[in-house]
């Protein structure tokens, strides 16, 4: 079902595939590139997903690229620099924290170049997938910045310190096969939408009060000892053995069937 009349601008699409929200950057022109007002409207997208009854959230890009960051024509680069540059760099936090916020499962379907903001952007969402044609580059320094959208923090935990200073110090492109060896993409996919689909239904037929748990300890999980990790297991573990979709998830067990959970 489109869902469109929802999405706060007409650059951006929501599309609700059964239990799966996809939401596409719809700018093909500019390579999805986003402009001064999108920050605010994809932080809106988060959290109306957040809010909705979908389960997983695919984020993908229309055309040839997934998302090349902030536009910066030169008729959008002044808002860039106006206040000393402090609210367009908190725009930016807020979208970038309202997705890292989400408790629901995000897959980010990389179906061309994804470039500065853009890159960190599929970093941010919990599993990356891409197209043989996927493409990453932090090209901050290029651009005369520096990284943002949370790719200090996301880059090294998926390639490591060493290498996250190489690739944000030189901002060259890593193609989809070199992201797959490094860690930048869980797989490779020839037919990215449906393997994407596929990957979030699979997802959003499990429990969500446990997916939810999954992703908020593995989230905190380096800054965290093991003895707190365990407190926050046995935490939310507990939290389930109360729900009704543990039950449910025994009763399918014995009665050889598939759970149907609710989140309660």
């Amino acid at each position: 079902m489109l869902n469109n009349d929802e999405s706060p601008m007409e650059e951006l699409l929501t599309e609700d595939r059964g239990m799966v929200r996809w939401i596409t950057l719809n700018r093909p022109d500019r390579l999805n590139a986003i402009p001064p007002h999108g920050w605010d409207h994809f932080r809106a997208a988060m959290e109306a997903f957040e809010e909705s009854d979908q389960r997983v959230l695919v984020l993908t890009g229309a055309g040839k690229g997934f998302c090349a960051g902030a536009d910066l024509t030169p008729t959008d680069i002044s808002h860039l620099v106006a206040g000393g540059g402090r609210d367009t760099m908190r725009t930016v936090g807020r979208a970038a924290q309202a997705l890292h916020d989400l408790t629901k499962p995000t897959i980010a379907a990389v179906n061309g170049v994804a470039a500065g903001a853009g890159m960190n952007m599929a970093l941010g969402c919990d599993l990356v997938i891409g197209s043989p044609e996927a493409r990453f580059t932090e090209i901050f320094v290029r651009r005369g910045l520096t990284v943002d959208f949370g790719g200090s923090f996301y880059l090294p935990r998926h390639v490591g310190l060493q290498r996250a200073k190489e690739l944000s110090m030189t901002g060259r492109v890593v193609d989809a096969d070199e992201a797959l060896r490094i860690g930048l993409l869980l797989e490779i996919a020839e037919d990215l939408p449906a393997r994407a689909q596929a990957l979030a239904e699979v997802i959003a037929d499990n429990a969500p009060l446990g997916l939810a748990s999954v992703k908020a300890n593995m989230n905190a999980s380096f800054d965290r000892t093991l003895a707190q990790a365990h407190e926050a297991e046995g935490a939310a573990q507990i939290a389930c053995f109360g729900s009704s979709d543990m039950k449910e998830g025994v009763a399918a067990f014995v009665e050889k069937r598939s759970p149907r959970f609710t989140g309660t």
